[in-house]
C-alpha cells in the first residue's frame, strides 16, 4: 500500500511537470478508482486555475469533434497547449464505448501540444462523465492553456456542459433540424457562442437568421453578455479564426468585474453536489442493499409506502449507520 501510494504521489508530481504518459495514468486512475487517488487529487486541484475551459455541445452529427479539431489548431498556431476530453455515449447493452474522435481530429492527434483523451459517459446524464472534471483538473494542472470538453449530443440534458465550462459553444448544422427545436432542447438557455457550422451547405444562412430571430425575441438586462453567432466550416478551416475571435470576446467579459471568479465558483459548486450524490448513491446501494431496496420498492408498488417515505428510509438507515460507526 506505501508503495502505491509513493507511486501515485510520484504521478502528481510528473504531472505537474507536464508528463503525458503521467496524465493518461491519473485520468485512467480516476475513471477506474476515484476513491482511490482522493490524496492525489487534492494536490492537483489546488494547481488548477490557470487553463481557459470551452465546452463544445450540441445535436449530434453537427460537427463537433472536426469542429474541436480546427479550433485546437487555430489555438496551436497561437502557441498555446491544448487538453481535449471528448465524450462518447456509452452503450447500453456492452458498456462499451466507440471512443473515436482521435479519427475525426487528424489535424492535431499526432501534435504533442495537444491532448486529446475519449471517455465514455458509463451511464452518466448531461452529456458528461462523472470524470470528466476530474480530467479537466488533471490537464488544467499539466499546464494547459485551453482545456475543451466536447460533449455527446443527447438533447435536453447537454445542458450540463455549462456549469463547468467558462464559455460554451452550441454547434448547430442545417442537418440538425428545425431551429425552433433546438429553443426546445434548451440549448439556447446555455450558449455563450451560436456556431453555425457546415455554412457551406443548403439551409445554413436560414438557420443562423432563426438563431439569430430568437436571440431578438429574448430580452438581455444591462450588462448581461448577448450570445454571438459565428458561421463556419470545420471541414474546410472557414471561419474558424471569426470562432476564436469571438471566444476572446466572451472571455474579456468575463475577466470584467469578477465574472470569471464566478463561473469558477459555479463550476466548483457543480462538482460538490456531483460528489454528494454519488458518495450517497454509493452508500444507499452498500447501506441498504439491493435485496432491502427491492423490498422497499414493492412496498411502494403495494401502496403501503410512497417513493418519498421509502427514500426517507433509506437516508434513515444511512444516519443511523453513521452514528454507530461514530
Amino acid at each position: 500500500m506505501k508503495e502505491c501510494r509513493k507511486t501515485m504521489t510520484k504521478l502528481a508530481e510528473q504531472i505537474f511537470s507536464g508528463d503525458r504518459r503521467a496524465v493518461a495514468k491519473m485520468i485512467t486512475a480516476v475513471e477506474n478508482n476515484p476513491e482511490g487517488v482522493l490524496k492525489e487529487m487534492e494536490s492537483i486541484y489546488r494547481r488548477t486555475g490557470s487553463a481557459y475551459r470551452i465546452g463544445v455541445t450540441g445535436p449530434s452529427g453537427s460537427g463537433k469533434s472536426t469542429l474541436v479539431d480546427s479550433l485546437a489548431l487555430k489555438l496551436r498556431e497561437k502557441g498555446l497547449t491544448v487538453g481535449i476530453i471528448a465524450i462518447d455515449p456509452t452503450s447500453p447493452f456492452t458498456g462499451g464505448a466507440l471512443l473515436g474522435d482521435r479519427i475525426r481530429m487528424q489535424h492535431i492527434g499526432l501534435d504533442p501540444g495537444v491532448f486529446i483523451r475519449s471517455m465514455a459517459t458509463r451511464g452518466s446524464m448531461g452529456g458528461l462523465c462523472a470524470a470528466a472534471g476530474d480530467a479537466a483538473d488533471i490537464l488544467d494542472a499539466s499546464g494547459k492553456d485551453v482545456v475543451i470538453t466536447e460533449t455527446v449530443g443527447v438533447g435536453q440534458s447537454e445542458v450540463a456542459i455549462a456549469s463547468v465550462a467558462y464559455t460554451t459553444l452550441v454547434v448547430l448544422s442545417p442537418e440538425a433540424g428545425d431551429a425552433v427545436q433546438t429553443l426546445k432542447a434548451g440549448l439556447m438557455e446555455i450558449a455563450d457562442i451560436f456556431v453555425i457550422n457546415k455554412c457551406d451547405r443548403d439551409g445554413a444562412q436560414r438557420l443562423s437568421a432563426d438563431v439569430l430571430s430568437m436571440l431578438e425575441l429574448k430580452t438581455f438586462d444591462e450588462g448581461t453578455w448577448r450570445p454571438l453567432v459565428v458561421e463556419t466550416s470545420a471541414t474546410k478551416g472557414t471561419g474558424i479564426e471569426d470562432l476564436g475571435e469571438a471566444i476572446q470576446q466572451h472571455r474579456a467579459y468575463l475577466e470584467q468585474e469578477g465574472r470569471l471568479h464566478g463561473k469558477r465558483l459555479t463550476a466548483a459548486v457543480k462538482k460538490i453536489q456531483d460528489l454528494v450524490v454519488s458518495h450517497l448513491e454509493r452508500e444507499a446501494e452498500s447501506g441498504a442493499g439491493t435485496d432491502a431496496l427491492r423490498k422497499l420498492g414493492e412496498k411502494v408498488l403495494g401502496g403501503k409506502l410512497t417513493p418519498q417515505a421509502a427514500a426517507c428510509k433509506v437516508l434513515d438507515n444511512l444516519r443511523k449507520r453513521k452514528q454507530s460507526k461514530s
